[in-house]
């Protein structure tokens, strides 16, 4: 069994036959497809179904789905629990009523793991009941008995497990690690990583995407006592961990699925500072770095957190990763983004706990609501700030243009603004007590974000400790270079005039095909180590932030910049026009904050260079840094 390498050199073998032949299997599509097989449950046979309230329907599905889904134990796991019903691969609720689904589902979260891992499910259930006891005859007493129902339905669900696993003596570890866990608190590594698998599963059975976060800082004190008591073995522990990265691939099924950026946003979060500003790095990050280098895995997109006094021997051990290719292996500057955070009002200690929200947006894990709103300043310039090339168009120098463009950002971002409020929000002004509107039930991740039981408040409903909305910012290396190249051939060399150029816009090009190559190949384009085109992209970003952060506060939820584009340079090409840095309309253009293709002419070095210069602590929020904003990313 090979594993895909981009390297010459073959992966390591560390692993036992059986495991990798299981991971073998499991990214060949054998457990993908098997899930494709069972789609959903169906509602349709729920006397008086159409009558419930919403969140009586989601209820139902819940039941259903727990006492129907098919059960999976796959041939010589070590770990048990599955995602059995297809439909959940495409972001919905896998319950159907009339063959619909009953609703989406919830993602861009990272859910409270800890939690159960040091307490149990029980503690999460003792902690229901008592909501329920406080808003008895309240409008929040229905979600508190939701949460109970959920809780039950967890528990059958589990049962089922037990049933199936029960005088199977291939599967005894399994059968005694789940009587146990995650009902209780686990007490060892095995029973921990358990207890993280089957509480993934189950809610990601139900439809949802949760990312699992610092893997490390909640297995590793597990590893390091059991080590030190001789109960287990680095191997053995090896061993069970990469048992969890391979039921993790379980809907690899092939062809066109998940998100294409993130896969299911099941990222992990490696190294960094605890809450103490101690080094969180231990056994189990090399352990996870060992699973990746042998078998390639990319369905957990994992990144490191990186800062002035990481030791050497894990960035190497990072690098050594990388080079192989196929798993996705990202690094954050920690120290930048606990900057961010702290100077968006974060307290330090809840800063450090930084993980991201499954797909690449930082935040604090099991206690954050995320949104983000993303958008093309691309057209802004096009259709805004230049009136799709009208002749009209006139500017007398670069920093008139500059500030028009600034006002018609804004423009954007307030209106952003507006429609989210207006969308999540009554308000309470001037108390500021802010009342948020009904939104979709949401009760399964409810139960692992902090705040939402207390509250008597689901996730989508101002439940979490802390809500962001956080407008992207796309195509930005575009637009500054679309306005590094007005600057040059208009204000600076005076090549031609601003209607001229305008002109040929209009024309996309047709004509000016000497003038395009001297425009595309004469420049020096961001992603170059050009500071005079680096400067506009890092006043770019700061300008953005600002009018952000103007915003901030004036609603029950934060508001932070956050840049990316995430794929959606391709479905943004309908809208687009020629672009003054000699590109004609319909070309495919820059991700994220990434050059412009065939811009980089000067390395992997000069692109870093460009990228810092912008000063991207503003990026932050109390939740998230914006994605790609605090975070340079490798990806094999």
């Amino acid at each position: 069994m090979e594993f895909y390498s981009s390297s010459k050199t073959s992966r390591p073998i560390r692993l036992s036959e059986s495991t990798r032949k299981f991971a073998y299997e499991s990214l060949n599509h054998k457990y993908g497809l098997n899930t494709k097989q069972t789609p959903c449950v169906t509602l349709d046979h729920i006397e008086n179904f159409d009558q419930m309230t919403e969140l009586e329907k989601y209820d139902a599905a819940i039941k259903e789905i727990v006492t129907k889904a098919p059960v999976r134990i796959c041939e010589s796991e070590k770990i048990s629990g599955a995602a059995t019903l297809g439909n959940a691969i495409g972001h919905v609720i896998p319950a159907n009523y009339r063959d619909k689904p009953l609703c989406s589902s919830i993602s861009h979260l990272t859910i409270d793991f800890p939690t159960v891992l040091k307490y149990g499910i029980g503690h999460i259930r003792e902690n229901a009941l008592r909501s329920l006891e406080k808003y008895q005859g309240t409008e929040k007493e229905d979600f508190a008995k939701s949460c109970i129902h959920c809780l039950d339905c967890f528990d059958i669900w589990h049962g089922r497990y037990l049933d199936a696993l029960k005088g199977r003596p291939e599967y005894e570890a399994n059968y005694k690690n789940l009587l146990r866990v995650p009902m209780e608190p686990a007490n060892s590594f095995y029973e921990a990583v358990q207890s993280l698998w089957f509480t993934f599963a189950f809610v990601r059975l139900c439809g949802n995407w949760p990312g699992i976060g610092r893997i490390d800082a909640m297995l590793g004190p597990y590893l390091k006592r059991d080590l030190a008591e001789g109960s287990i073995t680095l191997e053995e522990a090896r061993e069970i961990l990469a048992h969890l990265f391979i039921k993790g691939c379980e809907w690899v099924c092939g062809g066109n699925y998940g998100s294409g950026d993130a896969q299911h946003y099941q990222n992990l979060v490696l190294a960094g500072v605890d809450e103490n500003g101690q080094e969180v790095t231990n056994e189990v990050t090399y352990l996870v770095l060992d699973i990746l280098e042998e078998l390639g895995i990319s369905d957990f997109p994992t990144t490191v957190r990186v800062n002035a006094n990481t030791d050497e021997k894990l960035i190497r051990r990072v690098a050594e990763v990388i080079r192989y290719g196929g798993g996705i292996l990202a690094v954050y500057n920690e120290d930048l983004i606990l900057e961010a955070l702290t100077g968006y009002g974060y307290p330090l200690t809840e800063a450090r706990q930084f993980a991201n929200d499954g797909c690449w947006e930082v935040q604090i894990p099991g206690k954050t609501y995320f949104v983000y709103s993303p958008f093309d300043s691309l057209q802004v310039l096009q259709h805004n700030t230049l009136k799709d090339y009208s002749p009209e168009i006139d500017f007398a120098d670069f920093e008139s243009l500059y500030k028009k463009y600034v006002a018609d950002l804004k423009a954007l971002v307030e209106g952003i603004f507006r429609d989210k409020k207006n969308a999540f929000l009554s308000t309470g002004v001037p108390s500021k007590e802010w009342i948020w509107k009904k939104q979709r039930p949401c009760t399964i991740v409810s139960l692992f974000e902090q705040g939402c039981i207390d509250k008597g408040l689901s996730y989508l409903e101002g439940g979490p400790v802390y809500n962001v909305n956080s407008p992207h910012i796309g195509g930005l290396p575009d637009t500054v270079n679309s306005l590094y190249a007005i600057k040059k051939l208009v204000f600076d060399e005076h090549k031609i005039s601003l209607k001229e150029l305008m002109e040929i816009l209009r024309n996309n090009w047709e004509g000016e095909e000497v003038l395009r190559q001297n425009v595309l190949n004469n420049y020096q384009y961001y992603g170059n180590d050009n500071d005079e085109v680096d400067m506009i992209a890092a006043r770019m970003v700061d300008d953005f932030a600002e009018m952000c952060r103007s915003l901030d506060d004036r609603c029950g939820y934060n508001f932070p910049a956050g840049i990316s584009t995430f794929g959606r340079q391709l479905d943004w090409l309908p809208g687009r026009i020629a672009a003054p840095h000699g590109r004609k309309k319909g070309e495919v253009l820059a991700g994220n904050m990434s050059p412009t293709p065939g811009t980089d002419k000067e390395g992997a070095t000069a692109i870093i260079k460009s990228y810092c210069k912008a000063d991207m602590k503003k990026n932050g929020n109390r939740s998230g840094a914006g994605c790609q904003a605090a975070a340079f990313q490798c990806k094999g």
